[in-house]
């Protein structure tokens, strides 16, 4: 009698679970695109907010003029937030860095539509950086020194660095998290760590550096003579635009086909290149983020077990 009673729990509160997802689903998709329920776009906090913020607005206004749907724009204060919003209907897009994606993907089963360029590559890497007049000179030197990392579910300020001291039994001292690119380089211009971990890209046209120090060049000049790069990660596929579970096909291929256009445009480039350094959006799949997998697998670092 107590088994049947504890099988027929479990089933009502199985059938219950099941009935809030659909409510929930049911109510994130209710005249999604209305003044009401305004489709709604999160953007991490890998920059200034401020300035995503002021990026992200932008690209909503012209998604809204074309589109004559209604948006709104939030820069939650951590990549897992943003992540959670996805699998929680509180955000229906999501500008997401490469490994906040895997996770996406593996947890909430969001879908990648797009993928970023810059400078022409689909790809990138991370850098370790330290004080320019530091003895810091190679990777085996961070061996007892302190590290600034950017976010947990950064792939080039976090996981990727991270793995390769592992995979090559370098222990730090400690490590925090600086809270995005500029802020882990300025733990270090500071003194406040021997190293930082950041993107890196290539040098424009002109010659000058773009990696994660361009972006505190106007605070700090001197930031390229006084921060050095001491070593590099393998090379990582571009950040995404991902969508969540269950969005309607016809509203999530009109954003897809408008964002597309929209970094074509002069507006949309300039507005790119401000917000994430982003040259020009392409199409992309789940294939394209496999080799990340296999790279975290071949550390022994299963993403299942880095969600929890």
């Amino acid at each position: 009698m107590l088994k049947r009673y504890i099988l027929l729990t479990f089933i009502a509160l199985l059938i219950l679970g099941c009935g809030n997802q659909e409510s929930r689903l049911e109510k994130a998709n209710r005249k999604l695109g209305s003044k009401q329920n305004p489709i709604k776009m999160f953007f991490v906090p890998s920059l200034e907010a401020g300035k995503v913020v002021s990026s992200g607005e932008a690209i909503a206004k012209y998604l809204e003029n074309e589109t004559k749907l209604h948006f709104k724009v939030a820069v939650p204060t951590s990549y897992a937030a943003v992540i959670e919003a996805l699998g929680t209907y509180q955000a229906d897009i999501a500008w997401l860095p490469t490994y906040a994606y895997i996770l996406a993907k593996q947890k909430y089963d969001a879908n990648v539509q797009l993928m970023t360029v810059r400078n022409g590559l689909h790809k990138y890497r991370g850098q370790f950086i330290a004080r320019s007049d530091s003895d810091i000179k190679s990777l085996q030197d961070i061996q007892g020194k302190v590290i600034a990392y950017t976010d947990a579910a950064s792939t080039s300020g976090y996981i990727y660095p991270s793995a390769i001291l592992k995979q090559n039994g370098i222990t730090p001292k400690d490590y925090f998290f600086a809270g995005g690119h500029p802020q882990a380089i300025l733990a270090v211009y500071s003194g406040r760590a021997d190293v930082g971990c950041s993107y890196w890209s290539p040098s424009d046209s002109a010659g000058k550096p773009m990696d994660a120090r361009e972006k505190l060049l106007d605070t700090y000049p001197d930031v390229f003579e006084k921060v050095k790069i001491v070593g590099y990660t393998d090379w990582i596929p571009n950040d995404t635009v991902t969508f969540r579970k269950d969005l309607p096909p016809e509203l999530q291929g009109l954003i897809v086909q408008t964002l597309y256009r929209y970094a074509q445009s002069p507006e949309g480039k300039k507005v790119l290149k401000t917000l994430y350094d982003i040259d020009g959006l392409e199409y992309a799949t789940d294939e394209d983020y496999e080799i990340v997998r296999t790279t975290l697998k071949s550390m022994n670092m299963d993403p299942a077990d880095l969600l929890k």
